[in-house]
Order: structure tokens, then sequence, then C-alpha cells
């Protein structure tokens, strides 16, 4: 028998997925309590325990609409801040080396530096009356049952302190992201590892800032020449406030971005493409270039676990990290605290793990085929290409070169990137029509 929702649930970690995590189970349980082993509370900068923010980082599709509906208001909230909002369809995107048509999709990009729109998110977390987010508490340890069936709480201690504090919990989530204990401590119970699958990247990613003028977006809200097997660099070139941008350069497999000022710019002008270079060569830097390493994808498949303790949870990228170029991570999370959000009122009982990491695993699916067969396409990259990975990124070099010509082309791709609908709606008899008849001529 399930178990009915009660006492105190608390979440580790106050990035964006924990934020959400709390913001689900504060609508159910009496006590929420997130702990973070930064200061977290008023910061709009990027902290040390999240050096990837300082990236250029987006929000858009399907991922938007559920932070607007957790969040009522916060679209113009962060307008109103100075966070630049536009339609997914009509940025400057390149495949391939090719400019694709812009379209509108009715789908808000949100290009705030990640710390702007972290520290919105978790002031409006923070302000629920059951929530309290406890600053500089490093985790320990779980804390089980004495017949480790159950998690009942966690050790933490706050920085400074002699000794762990015990604090108990019904639900604990873990929401630490890729650097993740929880398959240690499962270890440690008597449980088994969750099997691991990896797709090897090697990305690297280095970013600078800049004093932005009109011209150098001619209107848009950001510039993307996006990489390819033909063209392993790429860039996101993204107005994140109203006099700056970001610039993030992207390798993959050793090819680093440099950070010293020259270097940065020579990488810039071997784009496949002038428009970064043109906007950027003249403009001024606010700050020095960062360079951010990405290894590889990460999938941590809890739900094939056959035995797993009740009272916990993991969500995010402690679950699954995904290639950063497709912007998938902070949509993902949001994807999962709805699920759980609706399994818990669903129900009316404490969630059961088994069962939510089957119904999380469907909702991780499909981005994770978007980009781990994204990633195969590139052929120094480790990895079994099935025959569904192979025809899908052959049909879809074909829809890119597609969709420089038609703009309902490009309309359906951005609704599949921004996870509105699954891959298989760009199979639609009416999609393959049209990808047929303009690829026709495409160039080998």
């Amino acid at each position: 028998m399930s178990d009915p929702i009660a006492g105190r649930a608390i979440v580790l970690g106050a990035s964006m997925a924990g934020l959400l995590a709390a913001r689900a189970l504060a609508q159910v349980y009496p006590s929420v309590l997130v702990l973070d082993r930064d200061k977290v509370l008023g910061v709009r900068e990027s902290r040390d325990g999240a050096p990837h923010t300082r990236h250029a980082h987006g929000l858009h599709g399907r991922g938007h609409l559920i932070f607007e509906e957790f969040f009522p208001g916060l679209t113009q909230e962060l307008v109103d801040d100075g966070v630049p909002v536009g339609d997914l369809g009509e940025m400057r995107w390149f495949f391939n080396g090719r400019k694709i048509l812009p379209a509108h999709t009715g789908l808000l990009s949100i290009t705030a530096p990640r710390p702007v729109l972290e520290h919105h998110v978790r002031t409006r977390v923070a302000a629920l009356p059951n929530v309290t987010i406890l600053e500089h508490h490093s985790v320990s340890t779980l804390i089980a049952s004495p017949d480790r069936s159950r998690i009942v709480g966690v050790r933490a201690r706050r920085d400074g302190a002699d000794a762990d504090e015990v604090l108990e919990a019904d639900l604990v989530v873990d929401t630490t992201g890729r650097g993740s204990r929880t398959p240690v401590w499962l270890e440690e119970l008597g449980y088994e590892r969750p099997p691991v699958e990896r797709v090897k990247v090697g990305l690297a990613y280095t970013t600078r800032y800049y004093r932005s003028k009109p011209e150098m977006f001619d209107g848009v809200q950001s510039i993307n020449p996006v990489a390819s097997p033909a063209h392993p660099r790429g860039a996101f070139l993204g107005q994140v406030g109203p006099d700056i941008c970001v610039l993030s350069l992207t390798g993959i497999l050793g090819d680093r971005p440099p950070t010293q000022p020259e270097e940065f710019l020579d990488f810039v002008k071997s784009l496949p493409v002038p428009d970064v270079y043109d906007a950027v060569r003249d403009a001024e830097p606010l700050d020095d270039a960062v360079t951010f390493g990405f290894p590889a994808s990460v999938r941590r498949h809890y739900e094939r676990l056959t035995r797993f303790p009740l009272g916990l949870l993991v969500m995010g990228d402690a679950v699954c990290s995904f290639n950063p170029v497709y912007g998938q991570g902070m949509s993902v999370a949001a994807i999962e605290a709805k699920a759980l959000l609706e399994r818990l009122l669903r129900d009316g009982t404490a969630p059961n793990p088994r069962r939510f990491f089957a119904e999380q695993a469907k909702v991780i699916d499909v981005p994770w085929e978007i980009s781990a067969g994204g990633d195969l396409d590139f052929p120094e990259v480790e990895g079994k290409r099935t025959l569904k990975v192979r025809v899908g990124n052959a049909y879809m070099a074909r829809l890119q070169y597609a969709a420089t010509r038609d703009s309902e082309v490009t309309k359906g791709f951005m609704r599949v990137a921004g996870l509105m609908d699954p891959p298989q709606a760009l199979m639609r008899p009416s999609m393959v029509r049209r990808v047929l008849r303009h690829s026709a001529s495409r160039p080998g």
C-alpha cells in the first residue's frame, strides 16, 4: 500500500532542477527543504557550484510553457528585468553552413543569462510559505531505515560546523547534477548502481560577453551557426540584456575554442558563416573568455533497476545530462517536475520510485534520441549507430536543407527541437513531401 503524502520533502540542490522539483512538491507536501552547498539566495552571477551557468543558455518551447505554468507572470517579470524574449523560429539559425528560413512558431525563447533566470525562479520558490532554502549545506550521506528499504533523511553539514546534522524526511529528491552521489549511496546500502549510457563528444565551449549594438543583430534575438559533421565548429551569439550579448563558441573531440583574444577571434572567423565574426570583430568585450568542458552525455537508467529504496527520487542532470548545444536541460527538468506533480496529484500518495522512474524514462527518451542521435552523426564520436540513427540522421540532413527553402519545414523542425512534438512528427506524409521536394537538388 502506498504511503499518504505527509511530513517533509528534502531536495538536494538549488539549481534549476531542484527549484522545479521543490515547486512541484510544495503543492502537496506540508514542508519542503532545499539544501545547497553554495550561497544561492539573491545571487545573479555564476557560482562555484555551477560554473556552466556562465555560458549561453536558452529556455524555449515546452520548457518555457511549464515554467510559466509553475510561475505565472514569470515571462513578463523577465522582460521587465531587461531579458530578451522572442520566437524560437525567428532567430538566425544555420545548419550545415546554410541559413534556414525564419518561421513564426508561437514558441517563445528566453535568452536570459542562466544565473539571472535562476535568480527569478529561486526568488519565486523561496517565497512559497512551505519552502525553506538552506545555503552552505553539504550532504554527506542518506539515512536509511534499519532494514534499508526506505530513505528517511540525510546527514548534512553547514560550512564551519563541527558535526553533521540529521535532517529527517519522508521524501528525498536528488537534483545535484552530473556529480550525483546517489549511485555510490545505493551501493553502500546494498543496492545496485544504475546502468550508465555515455556518448563521448569531448565538447568544449568558450564564452565571452560583449557590449551589444542594434546593428550587430539586425533585428534578431540570436545568431546560431550550429556545428555539423561538415562544419564541426559552432557558436551561439545571443542578446541577454538591453546592451549585453554573450558569445559561446563550441568545439568537439579536442577542438577547444581558445581564450586569448586574438585566437578567440580567429576561431570565430573560422566558422562556416561570417555573421558572428562580422558582429563581434569590433565589439567591446566586457570580460575575459572562459572555457568549460563537457566530456560526454550521460544517462543513468534508474528505470532498469529491480530494487530501489522507497522515499528517494533522482531528477534532472543527476539522471540524464545532455549535450548542452541542444538546449534541452532546463526544459527536460521542467517536464520531469510536471510529471512528478501530476503523479502526486493523481495518486494522492507519496511517489513510488520505480513507477516514477518508468515515467521519467519516457520523458527522457525523446530528447536523448535527438541529442545522442545527433552527436552520432559525427563520424569520430564513439557509439552504436543503429539503423534508426543512421536513417534519422540522413533524413535530418535533407530536412535541414529543405528548411532553407520552406519556412513550414523550419516550423516543424523547431517544434521538435522545442520538445513540443515528437521526432515522428517530422515523418508525417505532408512533411516528408516537402522535404523530398525541396531537398532533391541538395548538394552531396
